[in-house]
């Protein structure tokens, strides 16, 4: 069966000037250097071509680019989507100027919290200020706006205000994503993992305020997998529907992927993007069913969520390839049992921050 990928998800760098300390990206570069603005280009010719309709441009912070209308213009150009994936740092009047003049479909910004002191140490910078600017200043020049909130530990009791906050901003999506854990969020798992009753809590109001705003502002709400009984369908599935181009060139199923060490990913300065997608040994590890050890194979679930998270199973139980133990069913379970039970009895510790390359 042949797949196609409909989102790229360009990761343009990985500088960034917030510290968050759930942040996926690693500190350090791979060896090599960003890609040109000619080689993003390309990419973009050849994900079009592949069939993919949405470009994420992401980062780091995707704005310390100063090419970033030219790479704008040139996802356009091959007939793509575009969403600027962002912290806001950086965005000005003039900015968002020649990105509106480059044809920038859409607007992601990230808040950290509705309150400015908790949402600056979280970020481990002074930035909340500079985000209500930003959204409204993006909402007033046309954009469509999403505001996205990564929801842990010490901003879920508050969700309602953060909910309340993106209505204010008159935005169009609410992305109310549990932290996922990977990168530094995985080192400050222990602080950031909220209790069962603060999930117990926040449900309710999420579905409260999806009905309440219903063709007004979608909200998304996914809760931690840390508490669920059946694995999520990570990314529908391993190299089924999307792709990720990091800063280098390296292409990967998913934005974490390189958390399954074993794994080489190839990359846009060797291979042509359709030879990626198609042939790759990367991108073929996991897709489909019949890498599936039991009892995934088994499973009535298995081309639904597909085995689950790849890079879960590879943090938690040590092996990308057996089943996530996000699953009641996964014979690892009980590594994510005692984790979760032992972190509820515990004073969440200080964050470890993201330090910057």
């Amino acid at each position: 069966m042949k797949y196609r990928p409909y989102l790229l998800l360009a990761e343009l760098t990985y500088r960034c000037p917030l510290h968050c300390p759930y942040c996926s990206n690693p500190a350090r570069y791979p060896d090599g250097r960003e890609l040109t603005t000619a080689e993003w280009q390309r990419v973009f010719r050849e994900a079009a071509a592949l069939g993919v309709l949405h470009a994420g441009l992401s980062g780091g912070e995707p704005l310390q680019r100063a090419d970033l209308p030219e790479l704008v213009g040139a996802a356009r150009e091959a007939g793509l989507y575009t969403n600027l994936i962002t912290s806001a740092a950086g965005l000005n009047e003039a900015r968002l100027g020649q990105l509106k003049a480059a044809g920038l479909d859409n607007i992601q910004i990230s808040f950290q919290s509705d309150q400015e002191s908790p949402a600056n140490r979280i970020a481990g910078a002074a930035m909340h200020r500079v985000k209500l600017a930003a959204a409204r200043m993006a909402h007033a020049a046309g954009f469509p706006l999403t505001v996205n909130v990564v929801l842990h530990r010490d901003n879920i009791d508050r969700l309602e205000e953060i909910i309340a906050l993106a209505e204010e901003l008159e935005a169009e999506r609410l992305e109310l994503a549990n932290v996922q854990f990977y990168g530094w969020a995985f080192r400050n798992r222990a602080g950031l993992l909220p209790t069962r009753g603060q999930i117990a809590a926040a449900v309710p109001v999420a579905a409260r305020a999806k009905q309440r705003l219903l063709g007004r502002m979608r909200i998304l709400f996914v809760t931690p997998d840390y508490y669920s009984d059946r694995p999520k369908p990570c990314m529908d599935g391993w190299g089924r529907r999307f792709l990720t181009v990091n800063p280098v060139g390296e292409v990967l199923p998913c934005p974490t992927a390189k958390e399954i060490k074993e794994l080489r990913f190839d990359n846009v300065r060797d291979h042509a993007l359709d030879w990626i997608w198609h042939e790759s040994a990367a991108f073929r590890r996991f897709r489909g069913t019949e890498w599936m050890p039991l009892p995934c194979r088994e499973c009535e679930f298995r081309e639904v969520d597909f085995g689950g998270c790849r890079c879960q199973a590879a943090l938690l139980a040590g092996d990308a390839g057996v089943t996530d133990p996000a699953c009641a069913l996964s014979p690892h379970r009980e590594r994510l049992t005692e984790f979760v039970q032992a972190a509820q009895s515990l004073e969440a510790p200080d964050f470890a921050y993201r330090q910057n390359p």
